[in-house]
C-alpha cells in the first residue's frame, strides 16, 4: 500500500462518509426537495447535507483551517493556516437526472503569498458510485487508491478522446466554445461532455482521456484536478499557454505533446474570432 500524508486519510474519510449520503440520496433522486440557485444552477438537499458533513469532518481534523464550499461560501480559519476548497458535488444537474457521473472534490490550498492564489498542495476527487479516490501530493504523485496514475501517453491528435464542458443557460461564451470546438473536434478521434469538471481532470490524469478544456468555471470544479494532472506527469495551461487559469478562468490539459498541438489549435480559432 502506497503511504500518503494524514492529510490523505483525512480527505479520504470525509469523502467517503459524505459519499454514502449521497449514494442514498441518489437512489431517492425523484423526492430530493430541489431549489433554484440561479438560471440552470440547481442545488439540491443531497448538495447541502454532502457539504455539511464534508465541512464537519474536515473541522474536526483541523478546526483553525478556513473552508471554501460551493454551497455555503468562505468560512475564515486562522489566515495563517491553509485551507479546504471544496465541491460536495460536482455534476449536480447529472445528479438530479438520475445520471451516475458526479463527484465530490477536495483541495488543500496553501496561505497566499503575496498577489496571485495559494498553491494547491493536496487534491482528492472521489466518485461515490464507482468508489474510485482519485488523489494527489505535491511532489508525490497522483494515485487511484494505490495504483500510480500516468497521463495518456497518446502523441497524435488523431488519436485523441478529448473532454470539455459545454456552455449552457448563464454559464460560458457560447461563440468561443463553438470556435474551440470547430477547431478541435475535426483532429481528434473523438469529444466528450460528461458534466463535472473534477471528475473530467482526474480522468486525464488516469489516462482515459488525452485532454481537456474548458472555461467559466469556480475554484471548488479544478484545484484538486489541476494537481492530479500535473503529478499524473501532464501540463494545465490557460488558453494562452500561460499558468494565469485561475485569473483568466481558462483550463488546458494534456500530456505534453498534445498540450502543445491543442493549443495551438485552440489559440488559432480564438485569433480567428478577433
Amino acid at each position: 500500500m502506497v503511504a500518503h500524508s494524514g492529510l490523505i486519510t483525512v480527505m479520504d474519510r470525509a469523502a467517503r462518509k459524505a459519499g454514502q449520503r449521497l449514494r442514498r440520496d441518489f437512489g431517492e433522486v425523484q423526492q430530493l426537495q430541489v431549489s433554484r440557485k440561479g438560471p440552470a444552477d440547481f442545488v439540491s438537499l443531497a448538495d447541502e447535507r454532502a457539504e455539511q458533513t464534508l465541512y464537519e469532518e474536515l473541522r474536526k481534523a483541523r478546526p483553525d483551517w478556513g473552508f471554501v464550499g460551493e454551497e455555503g461560501g468562505t468560512r475564515e480559519g486562522d489566515p495563517a493556516k491553509p485551507r479546504w476548497i471544496v465541491d460536495p458535488l460536482d455534476g449536480t444537474t447529472n445528479f438530479l437526472h438520475g445520471i451516475p457521473h458526479f463527484s465530490i472534490s477536495i483541495a488543500v490550498q496553501e496561505p497566499k503569498i503575496g498577489a496571485g492564489h495559494g498553491e494547491i498542495t493536496q487534491g482528492l476527487v472521489y466518485q461515490p458510485l464507482t468508489d474510485e479516490s482519485f488523489w494527489a501530493e505535491k511532489g508525490r504523485g497522483a494515485w487511484l487508491q494505490d495504483r500510480r496514475l500516468r497521463v495518456s501517453a497518446r502523441r497524435d491528435l488523431a488519436d485523441a478522446l478529448i473532454a470539455t464542458g459545454i456552455p449552457f443557460l448563464g454559464h460560458g461564451d457560447f461563440q468561443e466554445w463553438t470556435a474551440i470546438f470547430a477547431a478541435i473536434a475535426p483532429e481528434v478521434a473523438g469529444i466528450r461532455r460528461f458534466g463535472s469538471a473534477a471528475l473530467d481532470l482526474a480522468w486525464v490524469a488516469a489516462g482515459r482521456f488525452d485532454g481537456y478544456w474548458e472555461s467559466d468555471l469556480k475554484p471548488w470544479d479544478v484545484s484538486a484536478g489541476i494537481l492530479l494532472v500535473k503529478e499524473a506527469g501532464g501540463f494545465v495551461t490557460d488558453f494562452r499557454g500561460g499558468d494565469q487559469m485561475m485569473e483568466r478562468n481558462q483550463y488546458l490539459a494534456a500530456n505534453d505533446a498534445l498540450q502543445s498541438k491543442l493549443h495551438k489549435l485552440l489559440a488559432g480559432a480564438l485569433r480567428s474570432r478577433a
